[in-house]
C-alpha cells in the first residue's frame, strides 16, 4: 500500500471531466451520506498547452462552492481527486496549477490528477488488482497488480482505439460504402441506414471530413451497426472483430495468475460502448474466455465519477492502494 493517508472523516470532491462536460461530486470521505453533485455541460478546453487548467478551475471552483454551501456553514474538503481525458498526455498544465487552486480556494491539501481511465479502473473494480477496459467513443484498457499500471490502446481513432465507437462506426461505414459501389465486403442493411440518419451517400464526405468532432459522428454510427447484426452477417462480423480487438487489449493488461490471485483476473468492462447490448457482448465473452482463460468478467461497481470519489476516499482515509503514476495517478509529494 502507498503511503499516501490523511485523517478519515470529512468531505471528499471528485471530478470527471470528458468530452461531454465536468461533473462535480462531493460526498462523505467515509461513503455513509448521500453525494450531491453539479454537472457542468461545457467540456474544458484543450489547446496547443494540453488541457487548459484555467478553464478548468473556472467551472469546478464555483461548483464545488455551491455544493459546499448546501452542506452548510464550515463545510470543508479533505481530499479532491480529478479524473480528466487526455490527463496522461496533455496534463502537465493541470499538475503544474490545479493542485495549489484547490489548496489556495478550498484549502484542500490532498489531491490526485488522474487519466480517465485510471477513474474508471477505480469506479469499475476499487482497489482491487484486474483490469479495466473502457469504452465509448474510443477504447482503452488498463490493468495493475497494485505495483505497476499496464496500458493497451487508447491511442485515438487514427491510430488505434480498435474496437471502440469510432472504429465500429468507421467499418460500418465503410461496409455501407462498399454496398454503394457494388464492391466485395458491402452491406445493403448498412447503406439503408447510412442514407436514414446522414442522407444521400455523395454528401457524407462533406459532412464528415471538415469536423472536429469526427470520432464522436463516426461512433454515432456504431449503435446501427448492432441494430443490423442480428440479421446482417458484414455487421455481425465487424462486431465480432472488435470483440477481438478488445479481448486483445484485455489480454494484454490483465495481471497473470500469480498476481491476480488464485481465483483469477478481474475484468470489467465500462463504458457506453457496452450498452451496445449481446449483439457485441456475446462475441466479447467468447473471446475473453479464449484469450484469457483465467479472466472472471464482473460488474463494474460505478462510473468515472464514482471512481474519482473513491480515490479522494483512499487520500482522506486509509490510504491509496493503486499505484500512483507520473502521468495517469499524479499525487503532488508521492513518486
Amino acid at each position: 500500500m502507498v503511503a499516501v493517508t490523511g485523517a478519515p472523516g470529512g468531505l471528499v470532491l471528485g471530478v470527471d471531466s470528458g468530452g461531454s462536460g465536468l461533473r462535480v461530486a462531493l460526498g462523505s470521505a467515509n461513503a455513509r451520506r448521500p453525494v450531491r453533485t453539479e454537472v457542468c455541460a461545457e467540456p474544458v478546453r484543450t489547446g496547443a498547452a494540453g488541457i487548459d487548467a484555467g478553464h478548468l478551475l473556472e467551472q469546478l471552483l464555483p461548483a464545488a462552492g455551491r455544493l459546499l454551501e448546501r452542506e452548510g456553514p464550515g463545510a470543508a474538503v479533505t481530499a479532491a481527486a480529478i479524473g480528466a481525458a487526455g490527463m496522461a498526455t496533455l496534463g502537465d498544465q493541470l499538475r503544474a496549477e490545479v493542485p495549489a487552486a484547490l489548496a489556495g480556494a478550498l484549502g484542500v491539501r490532498r489531491v490526485a490528477l488522474a487519466a480517465d481511465a485510471v477513474t474508471a479502473y477505480a469506479g469499475a473494480l476499487g482497489q482491487r488488482p484486474g483490469a479495466v477496459v473502457a469504452g465509448g467513443t474510443g477504447m482503452i484498457a488498463l490493468g495493475t497488480d497494485l505495483r505497476t499500471w499496464r496500458r493497451a490502446d487508447g491511442w485515438g481513432h487514427l491510430l488505434g482505439d480498435s474496437g471502440g465507437g469510432a472504429w465500429i462506426g468507421r467499418a460500418g461505414l465503410d461496409a455501407a460504402m462498399r454496398a454503394h459501389d457494388g464492391r466485395r465486403g458491402g452491406s445493403p442493411a448498412l447503406l439503408a441506414r447510412l442514407e436514414a440518419v446522414f442522407g444521400p451517400v455523395a454528401g457524407l464526405p462533406g459532412l464528415l471530413y471538415p469536423r472536429t468532432d469526427r470520432p464522436a459522428l463516426l461512433a454515432s454510427f456504431a449503435p446501427e451497426v448492432a441494430a443490423c447484426a442480428v440479421g446482417d452477417e458484414v455487421a455481425a462480423g465487424i462486431l465480432r472483430d472488435a470483440a477481438e480487438h478488445i479481448a486483445e487489449a484485455a489480454a494484454a493488461v490483465c495481471p497473470g495468475p500469480t498476481e491476480s490471485g488464485p481465483d483469477g483476473c478481474e475484468v470489467a468492462l465500462t463504458g457506453g460502448l457496452f450498452r451496445m447490448g449481446e449483439p457485441l457482448l456475446a462475441p466479447l465473452r467468447g473471446e475473453l474466455a479464449a484469450q484469457i482463460p483465467q479472466a472472471r468478467v464482473v460488474p463494474a461497481a460505478g462510473d468515472p465519477l464514482h471512481g474519482a470519489l473513491e480515490i479522494a476516499r483512499a487520500l482522506a482515509g486509509p490510504g491509496l492502494r493503486i499505484p500512483p503514476h507520473p502521468a495517469l495517478l499524479f499525487v503532488p509529494g508521492v513518486t
